[in-house]
């Protein structure tokens, strides 16, 4: 934990939930062990919507659709969201997700391996939500730069990965060390881009908020 538990469990007894539909896809990934934001990250993902208001946004890592289908209940009118998926099985699963939801025209999800389909989009956007694979962040990151707006926001979640961002690298599991080494040199260049000015905060497990400045 990044924040000690009996405090997170506190402020997530606050929470008032989302809709029917969400609160029960909530229930189902986590009773299918399939990683969705926490409740931190969504109230604050639903504060970061009503605030900047953004109308269009790209998602990199969709699942089962939850984090998608939840920005679509908080941005404006006439947002547009495209979500990025590589993994077969989920895929269908979150286009259902959104048929039920009613959110078919509101979200797009673009199948395949998100270093391909980055390299492949040339829309502008106001929020760019970083969800995927940790490992794969630094590499993303030069696309994403490209897409995101001057004046727009990057999210990124999962980047503290239970507090393993600070110990020495051999106290880290052996099979978990070269997502750490990538993820420390993510967090560095965010904190050092002279495009980007970044917080990192002790959300959920660690997420960054970066804004394009140049």
């Amino acid at each position: 934990m990044i924040v000690e538990e009996r405090m997170a469990a506190y402020i997530n007894s606050l929470d008032r939930g989302n809709t029917p539909f969400l609160d029960q896809l909530e229930i189902e990934a986590v009773q299918n062990r399939v990683p969705i934001i926490r409740r931190e990250m969504q109230s604050f993902l639903k504060v970061l919507l009503l605030s900047l208001r953004p109308l269009n946004i790209l998602e990199v890592g969709t699942a089962v659709g939850f984090s998608a289908l939840l920005m679509s209940e908080y941005a404006p009118q006439g947002c547009r969201i495209t979500t990025i998926e590589n993994y077969d099985k989920r895929i269908p699963i979150a286009r259902e997700n959104f048929k039920k939801a009613g959110k078919e025209d509101v979200i797009t999800l673009l199948e395949g391996d998100a270093a391909d389909i980055l390299r492949d989009l040339d829309d502008r956007y106001d929020l760019i939500f970083m969800d995927a694979a940790k490992g794969q962040y630094i590499h993303f990151l030069p696309e994403i730069l490209r897409l995101l707006r001057t004046g727009g926001v990057l999210l990124s979640d999962n980047v503290l990965q239970d507090g393993d961002i600070i110990e020495s690298h051999f106290a880290v599991e052996r099979r978990n060390r070269t997502i750490y080494k990538r993820m420390r040199e993510y967090l560095y260049t965010l904190k050092h881009h002279e495009q980007l000015e970044t917080a990192i905060l002790p959300l959920g497990d660690g997420v960054t908020m970066s804004t394009k400045i140049k």
